[in-house]
Parts: structure tokens; C-alpha cells; sequence
């Protein structure tokens, strides 16, 4: 297989893009070092389409070796055919190699292994050839009767070689991929309580069936959480007639043969006994794959539009993590995170201290300032909404409130990060404290976080953890880079993100910062224990410095790239100090000065010629130079809540409210209007126009105007619409 000739087909890419970019990839360069300093070499691929075709090449090499490995395997036992090497070596998935192997592989002992033993092997190839129109089979049978191989009679050599046949047809490619097809084509899913007397949460899946081809993928996730919790029994319906016919028309060629019976008898004995357990399996396994692949893909979608929240800069925050009995912890950091105090109140139930709450409020807003107060939406986080609502109405304060999603808070707060960060503090003090930073940089806070607990996925416990995992640390991973981080700054946690960094180089960063002060040069790293030129290279353009020795260390221009960018300077009039009073907005005008042409773009080519640069890298710098280190997170509206909702007893059918989208699923959306519990607005209540995905409409943090559709009080449910 020529795997960059197949990569540049499913890509729609050239050829010579594809082989730049698997060498890149082979010399061991990051996927955001090559999306963002080599697209030349790649054409401008994204970072996305990088890991994408990173994760098909590795599928496509894989393949290679086990179709190789395959090959081999047969070779050895002498069995290889010039045809079958080329069935294998033509085949396009694992699957259809493991089923050419299949009859090759070496089994436990079957029943059909222990018929060949007794050497009941002739009559099925007697049998199974059909040639045969006179006398009995028991006629032919009678020569296969030996009573020392514990074949005592002509009935007990037909079933050995019905048990030979039986096998061979279950491990026959073709008609296994046949009968997959129809599988799929045909069958259903059915779903029955194993108590029909017990409400669960799995109602509606009692006494249900479903297409497997129809099948969406979170239905097919939550039939498998309901079966792994024991509330489901499930399983796959087929007529097996239509099965059987199919075997018996590939099979059954001399209708005249005196063996036609027991052949019917063998097939479908082979497809209840043999096949379709292992495609009914096979079934389960495909549905349950496809459904994982698209949870990943939205829950990394829902990742990344959290992480890129824009961050709220220099706004000194009042944080609360609400809480009835043991009361609500309060942070206040000042306007770059750092803790400056700390506190407990006592707002809600059982004490109800409301006096005193205001009391501390005003101290520490007295003593600190506050521009902001985060509210996490937790427990009794309405209930302390309110308190604080009035209060600011009250006291006339211009200071804002909102409310924060704390998923994952408490994960944080509990763990060996947070526990090396934070020493001297308390859990709860910590998980307040994160609330607070998550609003004035979500991106640099939940990176310290495992992404599956930061409340975006969907059944993202149950999925493939390794493929899970693997995809939100890309996702991640491509957040940090494409936004940039100040070396001077950053935790670990931020900097194990940036491209050619581990965990362990990230602490080697930050113990030579706390050693030898901040870093002044980016050519510093070097100097860092076990960052070596190869990381240095990955990473140096992701990490910022402002105010440094070399105004270039503020921006994303590459190391690699000075010498070029200072030439540049000088040709088009433009000094460091410009590029750190903010940029030089009136770039384009100097460089058509500089470079005379019809077009702005074809004056860029003139200087990338004159430069000895590709023009996208050129290209980035200018856009460097005219707005430096520029945030591609951009502003968002804030979230709006209505101050007369609290609980579920405010709401009201037809009530119109503003919320925030907390989560995207495949069936919709699920968006905060200001009570406890999220409401749902299904796909179909998105728009009156047809809606394929979710996400094709809404992104987790979209401000969006609902319209309540019906409420269920008993299960704490709220249906919402869009359709206003």
C-alpha cells in the first residue's frame, strides 16, 4: 500500500503535501510547531487536520505491519497462496485481514479439530463437494466408522464432518462480510428491563427495538451503560432465515446431491452456533466504536470552545464556592490570581447569617477592591445568588456578578497539583480559589484539570479512555499553543501543554525561574536541565516575554525567523520599540512603500522573494508587527440571568429567559437560565429549519434566548426551545 498516495486521496491533499508532512512528523516535530512554523512545508494545514491525518497514518502503518506479520504467519505453515497474499495485501481494514487469517489462526480445540483428528476431514470435503446423487450418506458415511478413534457409527462421522463444515463456513471472509452486511442492513437492537417492576432512568428503553442502522450514537452509549449497570438485557434480532438462505445459495450447489440435507442442517447450525454470536459481537463493537469515535469528537469540540472562553484581565474577583451546612468558601485574588485572603460565610440554610455575610463582603471589598464576584453554580449556589444580588442593589456597588460552572473544582482542589501549588491551604480554599480563575483565565485554570471532569462530555466515563484521553490532550494541547504563554508566568500544568514540553521540563522551567529570576531572553531555555535545541525549537515561539532584552520574545515570531523579521525591520522603517508600544497598525502602508506593486499581496511577495522567506511564514510576522501576541480568544457577551428565577417554583411555561450553553450533545444543547439544574433545548427545537448537529447551531459559552417548552418537577427537568 502506498500510505501517502491513499492519506493524499482521503485528504484531498497533494501528494507532495502529505510526504512533507509525514516527515516532519517522523523527525519528531509537534503537531503545533508544524501547523504553525512549517506551512510551507504542509500547505497551511491546520492543527486539527494535522492530528487527524497523525491518527489515519498511524491506522494505515498498523495495518501494514499486521497484514506483513499476516503473511508471514501463513507462510510458515506452507498454506500461502499467491491469490490469498494478494486478498490480504489489498485489503483496506483490520478487519478484513483478521478475517482472511481467521482460518489459519491457531484455535483452542474445537469441535471441528477434534473431528479432523478422527480423521472425519475426507467425508466433509465429500460431503461439502456435492458430487454424489445415488445411495445414502450413511452409505459413505459407513467407510469413516472406526471405533478406536471413537467414531462408532455412520451418524457419528456425518456430525463430525457437519462439525468441520460448519467451521469452515464460519471462517469464510467473504461470506462472514456478506453476512455482516445484512446484519447491519437488517437487524435490530432490542432492550428489555431485567426488572420490569424497577423505575430507572432506563424507562424508555423497556420493551424497545431499534435499526442498528438507525441507531444514534448516544442511545447506543446509554444502552450500554444500562446494560453494564444491569438494568438492561440487549441484544441483536435477525431473522435467521434470511441468513441461511444467503449461506445455503453460496453453499448448496447440486440440489440433487444426496448430502443436501445435511448441509442445510450444517449451515444453519453454523450460523446459530458459530456466526452470529461473533457478528452479533462484531455489531455491538461497531456500534459501540462509532458512538465512542463521535463523543470523543463533540466532547473535544465542547473542550476547546470552554478552554477559549476569553479571559476576564486584571479584574480583581471575589470568589464563592456556595455550600449550606459547612458554608460557602470565599477566595479574593487580586487582578493578576494571586490569593490575598480568605474566608468562610454562612448565607444559606441552616444558619441563614445573612448580616454577616454582608459584614465580610464589604470588609474585603473595603480592603481589597473587587470589580467582580464568581459564584460557582453548584449547590446552594442560587440561594447565594440572591444574597448577593441584593446586597450590590442594596449598597448601589458598581461591581458585577456572575456565575461559574465549578465541574471539576473539587477534582482539582483534592489533587497532588493542587496540593504541591497550594500547601498551606485547605481543600476548599483551593477549589474557591480555582472558581475565581477560571473567570479571569479559563484556559491557564483548566489545563490543571483532567479534561473528562470539567462537565462537557457526553457518557465520557464509559467511552475509551486511552482514545479519550489521547483526544482532549490534543485538543488541549492545540489551545495552549494557538493562544501563547508567558514564560514568566505559567504553572507547570500550562507549560507541560506547550509544544516540546513534558511535565517534567515544565517544573526544570519554573524551579530555574524561582532560582535565578525571570527569564529575560528566550534564549535563556537553554539553560533549563533536559531542554535540549530540539525542544527548544518546539517550544520557544509558543512562549512569551514581555519587556525582555528582545522585543521579537513578545510575540509568536520564531528564533528561527529574527534574522529575517529584523531584515524586514529595517527595509520598511520599523523598530523593537514599535513592536512593544503595541504594534505598528500601518505595517501594510509601509511595506507597499518598501515594495511598489498593483496589489498589497503581491508587494508581500516581492519582500518574501527579496527575504529568502515563504510567504505564510512572512505573513505571520506581519501579523505579529501589526498587533503583538495578539489573544485569538475573542469577546464574548456575558451571561445574563433574570433576577426574578431562583428555583424551579419561579418558572413558568412560556417564560422567556437568557442562559449560557454549559454542554452540546448530540440531541441538543443543555443551557443554564439560572436554577440548579441545566435545561435541555432538544435539536429539534433549535431552529425551524432542519438541524443535523447540534454544534451546527450552538458551541459551549453562546449566550442564547430560550423559551420554556414544559417542566417535570418530579425529576428536576426543564425542556427549553429556541424557536421564539
Amino acid at each position: 500500500m502506498d500510505i501517502i498516495q491513499k492519506l493524499a486521496g482521503e485528504f484531498r491533499l497533494k501528494t507532495s503535501q502529505v510526504d512533507s508532512t509525514v516527515k516532519l512528523i517522523d523527525d519528531g516535530n509537534t503537531i503545533p510547531f508544524i501547523a504553525r512554523y512549517r506551512k510551507e512545508a504542509t500547505g497551511g494545514l491546520s492543527d486539527v487536520t494535522l492530528r487527524d491525518l497523525d491518527e489515519r497514518l498511524t491506522y494505515l502503518r498498523g495495518l501494514d505491519e499486521r497484514k506483513g506479520e499476516v503473511i508471514r504467519l501463513i507462510e510458515e505453515q506452507g498454506k500461502l497462496t499467491d491469490e490469498l497474499k494478494g486478498e490480504i495485501e489489498k485489503a483496506e481494514v483490520l478487519q478484513r485481514v483478521e478475517d482472511l487469517y481467521k482460518p489459519y489462526k491457531q484455535k483452542k480445540a474445537t469441535r471441528a479439530s477434534k473431528a479432523k483428528e478422527k480423521g472425519l476431514e475426507p467425508l466433509a470435503m465429500i460431503i461439502y463437494a456435492q458430487q454424489k446423487e445415488d445411495g445414502t450418506a450413511e452409505d459413505v458415511a459407513v467407510d469413516f466408522v472406526d471405533a478406536d478413534k471413537g467414531v462408532d457409527t455412520a451418524a457419528d462421522a456425518i456430525q463430525g464432518a457437519e462439525d468441520i463444515i460448519a467451521e469452515m463456513l464460519a471462517d469464510d471472509a467473504d461470506l462472514t462480510d456478506r453476512i455482516r452486511e445484512k446484519t447491519y442492513s437488517r437487524g435490530v437492537i432490542s432492550t428489555e428491563a431485567t426488572d420490569p417492576e424497577e423505575k430507572t432512568v432506563y424507562d424508555m428503553y423497556y420493551g424497545s427495538s431499534e435499526a442498528i442502522s438507525k441507531m444514534p450514537n448516544h442511545r447506543v452509549l446509554a444502552v450500554n451503560r444500562g446494560e453494564k449497570e444491569k438494568k438492561l438485557k440487549v441484544k441483536v434480532e435477525l431473522d435467521s432465515q434470511q441468513i441461511t438462505d444467503i449461506i445455503e445459495k453460496d453453499t448448496i450447489r447440486n440440489r440433487k446431491s444426496i448430502f443436501v440435507q445435511i448441509l442445510k442442517d450444517t449451515i444453519a447450525d453454523a450460523y446459530k452456533r458459530l456466526i452470529a454470536p461473533s457478528v452479533e459481537r462484531e455489531m455491538r463493537n461497531t456500534l459501540t466504536e462509532r458512538a465512542e469515535l463521535d463523543a470523543v469528537k463533540v466532547f473535544a469540540k465542547n473542550t476547546e470552545n470552554l478552554l477559549m472562553v476569553p479571559p476576564v484581565k486584571d479584574k480583581k474577583v471575589i470568589s464563592i464556592d456556595p455550600g449550606y451546612r459547612t458554608g460557602c468558601k470565599v477566595a479574593a485574588l487580586n487582578g493578576t490570581g494571586k490569593l490575598v485572603a480568605y474566608t468562610t460565610i454562612y448565607p444559606t440554610q441552616p444558619k441563614n447569617d445573612i448580616a454577616g455575610t454582608e459584614r465580610t463582603l464589604t470588609k474585603l471589598i473595603d480592603k481589597f477592591g473587587c470589580d467582580v464576584i464568581v459564584i460557582g453554580n453548584g449547590t446552594a449556589s442560587r440561594e447565594t445568588e440572591e444574597i448577593v444580588s441584593n446586597y450590590l442593589k442594596k449598597n448601589n456597588l458598581d461591581i458585577q456578578y456572575t456565575i461559574v460552572n465549578e465541574a471539576g473544582a473539587s477534582v482539582y482542589s483534592a489533587s497532588k497539583l493542587a496540593t504541591e501549588e497550594y500547601p498551606d491551604l485547605d481543600v476548599t480554599t483551593r477549589g474557591a480559589m480555582s472558581l475565581g480563575r477560571r473567570l479571569q483565565d479559563p484556559l491557564a485554570e483548566l489545563v490543571k484539570i483532567d479534561p473528562k471532569h470539567i462537565g462537557v462530555g457526553q457518557y465520557q466515563h464509559d467511552i475509551n479512555q486511552k482514545y479519550l484521553d489521547n483526544a482532549l490532550t490534543g485538543v488541549v494541547e492545540n489551545c495552549v499553543n494557538r493562544v501563547g504563554v508567558d514564560l514568566n508566568t505559567a504553572s507547570p500544568s500550562l507549560l507541560s501543554y506547550v509544544a516540546g514540553i513534558n511535565m517534567g521540563i515544565a517544573k526544570n522551567i519554573v524551579a530555574y525561574r524561582e532560582e535565578e529570576g525571570r527569564f529575560n531572553s528566550r534564549k535563556e531555555l537553554m539553560k533549563v536541565p533536559k531542554l535540549g535545541k530540539k525542544a527548544f525549537e518546539q517550544c520557544a515561539g509558543f512562549l512569551r516575554i514581555a519587556d525582555g532584552k528582545e522585543p521579537l520574545d513578545s510575540t509568536s515570531v520564531h528564533p528561527e525567523s529574527y534574522k529575517a523579521a529584523e531584515e524586514m525591520m529595517k527595509k520598511i522603517g520599523i523598530t523593537g520599540d514599535d513592536i512593544l508600544a503595541g504594534g505598528v497598525k500601518e505595517l501594510d502602508e509601509k511595506i507597499w512603500e518598501a515594495y511598489p506593486a498593483k496589489k498589497l499581496s503581491d508587494s508581500v511577495d516581492k519582500m518574501a522573494a527579496d527575504l529568502d522567506l515563504g510567504k505564510p511564514t512572512l505573513v505571520d510576522i506581519i501579523d505579529e508587527m501589526k498587533k503583538p501576541a495578539r489573544d485569538p480568544r475573542d469577546d464574548a457577551p456575558p451571561v445574563i440571568f433574570r433576577n426574578d428565577v431562583r428555583s424551579f417554583d419561579d418558572l413558568k411555561v412560556d417564560m422567556e429567559l437568557t442562559g449560557t450553553v454549559r454542554n452540546v450533545v448530540d440531541f441538543g444543547a443543555f443551557v443554564d437560565i439560572g436554577v440548579k439544574q441545566d435545561g435541555l433545548v432538544h435539536v429539534s427545537q433549535m431552529s425551524n429549519k432542519f438541524v443535523n448537529h447540534p454544534m451546527d447551531v450552538v458551541s459551549v459559552g453562546d449566550t442564547v434566548k430560550v423559551k420554556i417548552l414544559s417542566i417535570d418537577r418530579d425529576k428536576q427537568k426543564i425542556s427549553l426551545t429556541m424557536k421564539i
